[in-house]
């Protein structure tokens, strides 16, 4: 089962600007289901790793647990693994590379 899309074809689940650039790879490159999927799933990733970020701001980077120890706030955690997730998936779909390479080809450009 696919997510919902919006008009324009992004999931509507994802924020407005992250769903704008979905829109926009999807135009630039001819992209399959799975490279779709793909997208989709770095979308999330950076829409959490944006969602952790805006937690940090309000809440703190750190916080004192019931010892008075000091220790990393969890949406840190989350930002971490949530970018290294999308910089992983953007290389799997060789969107971060200036042009293909022999280990990795890019979905062709769209017209």
């Amino acid at each position: 089962m696919s997510p919902k899309r919006a008009d324009n074809g992004a999931p509507k689940h994802l924020k407005p600007a992250t769903r704008r650039w979905w829109e926009s790879v999807t135009v630039e490159f001819q992209l399959e289901e799975h490279h779709r999927r793909l997208l989709t799933a770095a979308c999330e990733a950076w829409d959490r790793a944006q969602e952790a970020r805006e937690a940090i701001a309000a809440e703190g980077l750190t916080f004192e647990d019931r010892f008075g120890q000091v220790r990393a706030h969890p949406a840190v955690a989350i930002e971490r693994d949530s970018k290294s997730l999308f910089s992983r998936l953007l290389r799997e779909l060789a969107l971060d590379n200036e042009g293909p390479t022999e280990q990795y080809s890019r979905p062709p450009r769209g017209r």
